[in-house]
């Protein structure tokens, strides 16, 4: 014998026609026949004697390991009582091990025997024991028994009947008093059993048969205390009920038009079942789970535990294999490229529209009719310097402006946020790549305790399909759903009345309505999951349910991904929600979930949408390529986004409709074909410290309802009809007291500390009869005006911000317009530094230096005060006066600019322009030296006035502008040029 043979007892199990061949290991494959050979010998031993051989020695154990694709497949598919492992879900594919999957099967059509009683004493002399007393009984046409009701009264403790091949129906309810085992004989169907079976033992397994109901009741089977086992049988048109504290194992069953009802159960196993055309719910959890437990709880328990998990691991965290023909093609589901199709940069001439007053081609800035500046040199102010004019002479001054933009910490690295190319690739940082559901698990303890609890029911593997409803849990009741499949049904799970359930790895698609339904205080754990193609949200989330969605695919769905409304709560972190018809995520009603996390994308409406008086804290989010609004917030809508990436949508990055109101915070907001940010009139949001950029028209827009929603109609979203069965529910008796102090309630729509840059049109845009304030924004290289008001029946208040370099003037303000500018930097802009036609403009206190056009243009009919400012530009003007323009200039400093220019140029003799108290320097010699230095160079944002989100934000603007240097040059070219210096 091999020096790993076993010892010699054990050969006397071998079958004695092998024992002369088993001489060793070398003998098997060199002096003896061919391993290959070897296996198709052995093919044809039956199980106790390929066990048998097995314990030979190790080559023999590794043998018989090696036929498991050849006699252990044959074994399991041939064993009546079992069918195919992967059966329903994926018939056609092979499990890791048949032997292994052989050996489940084998192991459970014996382990129902194991009573209380049996578990102490000893397990091996009591089933030995038990298998000399069984008995064998028969039923059917020339047999024993003529039916089951005469063999059960036959019956002793734990025999064994078989029901031969025919129809038996049972005229009454037939009492399990002992335990027995009912298998029927043959293919499964050829054994048809119409009964009502009431189970009063402590144990029963029904194998291999086909259940009907009696004509009496539609109970096909209920227990209330004790432990059934359901082996491979077709249960049909009836009820199953199972009471705690019974418990059931169900395994490779077809239940068709059959509902199991679970009452209280401890702990109950459904696996590999497929459930067809459910009437009603194909499996209800009812109640909290009992505390009294049965004998089989432990063995559930323990056999659940050492069962392969669904949790996915590291390697095998991807997409489930799906045929969908309407997925994108270059999506993946861990990828962290984001490719731009058919973008353009906004500051691109193909992008740009003309300008009132702009001349094609012209290298020279033009003064339009109405003294609109207009500078069509190649914008260079992203280096920091402003171009020297090229067709000055060269006794003319030349001038710099050095400058360091200080705004608000961006979600992402500077990096990211260059111009867009078309057709580039982006690559995300690591910190916005999603995690797999392992590391989120691994994170979050208290989601790696619920995805590991067991309580309740476990459903595992099971399909369901072509029916009303799947599972439903209510009333305190607890399941858990694994690797199941959910299709063509109403809805698939349901969870009410402070339930809760755990769902992994299922797959959800084209029910008719939501596919998971909460409501009435449901929650729990819905993770991994593939939700798609279904008819309403594929996660509805109601009544104060609060569940922990995590890491799930939701998309293509014919209206909404995930809605939360009605007081509904909920955790919506690391999932990739795309390809919506509606919102990605809709929130209503007082729904108030958190959101984090989460890549949404691609969606035919808005990405996330919050909606009639919705709340919700929403962050660390990318939302991208969204057809509406990557954010719509409208009616009364108060949520809280904060430190977002919404980038290259097809409308605008944030829109804020009618009655939108809540705290928009640390985005950044991205090359978005429409505005950066939308706010409609009665809007009343608090817009800071966000990053908007390179957005095709305006950084932030603010339009009345009635002038701005038909012009920019990207925004605007579709009424979805969340009540329940199509009745009308008065939400309002169930609200919630809002004591959230980040929803701190504002009077005026603020926009404040953001970085506005590099957007197509004006930075920003205000054409409304709503009062607006805008503290502390750097406005800077835009593709048209810095500020642009447009319509402001009510007084917009422009404070503290540092506006420049962009394309045409700093600040406009057009025609019977209320606008207060105090404390601004307007620095180095193609156009005019300030031009108004407002009739109520007050300039106090800013600083408006190194504008190529004059640095400020009052024009006719305007009405405005000039106070205690420092105006210097080096091409034009300081103060222009157009017409009949009606102005009080008193206590302003203003610097002299070219020599062949005069500091103030006034048109006509305009008595109405009253000049006070002005400052006026004039540069004498070389070395005649300005400095900004009492007060020091605007904007001041340590005194700036801050709204109530300041002790929240650590995002703010910080040392914007300490020091300005003017130093001036002059009657001639000379190598020490102009600097203005923000440091």
């Amino acid at each position: 014998m091999c020096g790993h043979c076993c010892s010699t007892p054990l050969l006397d199990q071998v079958p004695a026609s092998l024992i002369p061949c088993l001489d060793s290991k070398v003998t098997m494959e060199a002096g003896g026949l061919p391993l290959e050979l070897w296996r198709m010998i052995l093919a044809y031993l039956h199980l106790p004697d390929l066990g048998r051989c097995s314990l030979v020695c190790r080559a023999w154990y590794d043998l018989i390991l090696s036929l498991d694709s050849t006699r252990w497949r044959q074994l399991c598919l041939g064993c009546t009582e079992c069918r195919h492992p992967n059966w329903p879900n994926q018939p056609d594919v092979e499990p890791e091990s048949w032997r292994e999957a052989f050996k489940q099967h084998y192991l459970a059509s014996k382990t129902w025997t194991k009573n209380a009683l049996d578990l102490e004493s000893s397990v091996c002399f009591s089933l030995f024991r038990r298998r000399r007393e069984r008995r064998t009984l028969s039923v059917g046409p020339g047999h024993e028994f003529d039916s089951l009701g005469s063999a059960l009264a036959m019956a002793s403790l734990y025999d064994r009947i078989v029901l031969f091949p025919g129809v038996y129906e049972e005229q009454g309810e037939i009492i399990l008093k002992v335990p027995v085992e009912i298998v029927g004989h043959g293919k499964l169907g050829e054994v048809a059993l119409l009964a009502s079976i009431d189970q009063h033992c402590s144990t029963t397994r029904l194998c291999n048969l086909v259940f009907m109901p009696a004509w009496f009741s539609p109970f096909m089977f209920k227990t209330t205390s004790g432990h059934v086992q359901f082996d491979n049988c077709n249960f049909e048109n009836g009820h199953i009920q199972v009471h705690g504290p019974g418990t059931c194992q169900v395994k490779f069953c077809t239940f068709k038009n059959t509902h199991v009802f679970l009452h209280n159960v401890p702990l109950c196993v459904l696996e590999n079942c497929e459930f067809v055309g459910s009437e009603n719910n194909s499996v209800t959890v009812e109640g909290h789970p009992s505390a009294d437990k049965n004998w089989a709880y432990k063995y559930l328990l323990g056999l659940i535990k050492s069962s392969p998990s669904v949790l996915p691991t590291e390697d095998s965290d991807s997409l489930m294999s799906l045929d969908l023909e309407s997925r994108d093609q270059a999506w993946s589901p861990r990828t962290c490229d984001i490719v731009i199709e058919g973008s353009q940069s906004p500051t691109s001439p193909a992008s740009t529209s003309p300008k009132p007053g702009s001349k094609a081609g012209s290298q020279e800035a033009e003064v339009g009719s109405d003294g609109e500046r207009v500078a069509q040199t190649p914008d260079s102010s992203d280096g920091g310097l402003s171009p020297s004019g090229e067709d000055e002479d060269e006794d003319q001054l030349t001038y710099r402006l050095s400058y360091q933009v200080q705004g608000p910490r961006p979600v992402l690295g500077g990096s990211f946020l260059g111009p867009p190319l078309p057709g580039a690739s982006i690559q995300l940082p690591s910190c916005l790549v999603l995690n797999s559901l392992q590391q989120e698990l691994q994170k979050d303890k208290e989601a790696m305790a619920l995805a590991s609890s067991v309580q309740g029911c476990l459903i595992r593997k099971c399909l369901f399909r072509d029916g009303k409803g799947g599972v439903f849990v209510c009333s305190y009741g607890r399941a858990k759903m694994e690797g199941n499949i959910f299709r063509n049904l109403t809805y698939a799970v349901r969870c009410i009345h402070n339930s809760k359930i755990v769902m992994l790895r299922n797959d959800i698609h084209r029910c008719r309505a939501s596919g998971i339904f909460l409501r009435l205080e449901g929650g729990g754990l819905i993770a991994g999951n593939n939700i798609y193609h279904n008819a309403e949200a594929g996660v509805d989330i109601r009544k104060k349910s609060n569940p922990l969605i995590l890491c799930n695919q939701i998309h293509h769905g014919l209206r909404s991904g995930i809605v939360v409304l009605g007081n509904g709560k909920g955790v919506i972190r690391n999932n990739q929600i795309f390809s919506n018809k509606e919102a990605g995520i809709y929130i209503l009603y007082h729904g108030n979930p958190v959101v984090s996390g989460n890549h949404i994308f691609k969606g035919r409406a808005a990405g996330i949408a919050v909606n009639e008086n919705g709340k919700g804290l929403i962050t660390e989010n990318v939302i991208r390529e969204n057809q509406w609004g990557g954010v719509d917030i409208r009616r009364g809508g108060v949520p809280v986004l904060r430190s977002n990436l919404i980038c290259f949508g097809y409308s605008d990055g944030v829109v804020v409709g009618d009655e939108g109101k809540g705290l928009i915070e640390g985005n950044t907001i991205y090359a978005n074909k429409g505005c950066g940010v939308w706010m409609m009139s009665s809007s009343l949001p608090h817009v800071t410290s966000n990053h908007v950029s390179y957005n095709g028209l305006y950084g932030v827009a603010v339009f009345s309802q009635k002038e701005g929603s038909g012009e920019f109609p990207g925004g605007h979203g579709a009424q979805e009809n969340f009540s329940e069965d199509g009745d009308a529910i008065l939400w309002e008796t169930e609200l919630e007291k809002d004591d959230d102090p980040l929803r701190r309630p504002i009077a005026i729509a603020l926009v404040e500390s953001n970085s506005i840059n590099h957007n197509g049109a004006s930075g920003l845009y205000v054409q409304s009869s709503e009062a607006l304030h805008v503290l502390t924004n750097v406005i800077h290289a835009n593709g048209d005006r810095g500020i642009t008001v447009a319509q402001s029946s009510q007084l917009t208040r422009v404070a503290s911000n540092s506006i420049s370099c962009n394309r045409q003037s700093g600040v406009k303000v057009e025609a019977q317009c209320k606008v207060e500018l105090r404390g601004n930097g307007i620095y180095d802009n193609r156009g005019h530094g300030i031009i108004t036609k407002g009739d109520s403009t007050v300039v106090i206190e800013n600083d408006i230096i190194g504008n190529r056009g004059s640095g400020l243009q009052l024009l006719p009919r305007s009405d405005t005060k000039v106070i205690k400012n420092r105006i210097h530009s080096f091409r034009a003007y300081g103060i222009a006066v157009r017409g009949r323009a009606k102005a009080l200039v008193q206590e302003n400093i203003i610097f002299q600019g070219k020599t062949s220019k005069t500091i103030f140029q006034q048109i006509s003799n305009n008595r109405e322009c009253i000049m006070q108290n002005n400052k006026f320097l004039v540069f004498k010699k070389k070395s005649d030296t300005w400095r900004l230095v009492n007060p020091p160079a605007r904007p001041h944002l340590e005194s700036s006035l801050r709204g109530p989100s300041t002790a929240h934000s650590g995002q703010k603007v910080t040392a914007m502008a300490t020091r300005i240097t003017a130093r001036v040059e002059g009657g001639y070219h000379s190598n020490r040029s102009v600097f203005c210096t923000i440091l």
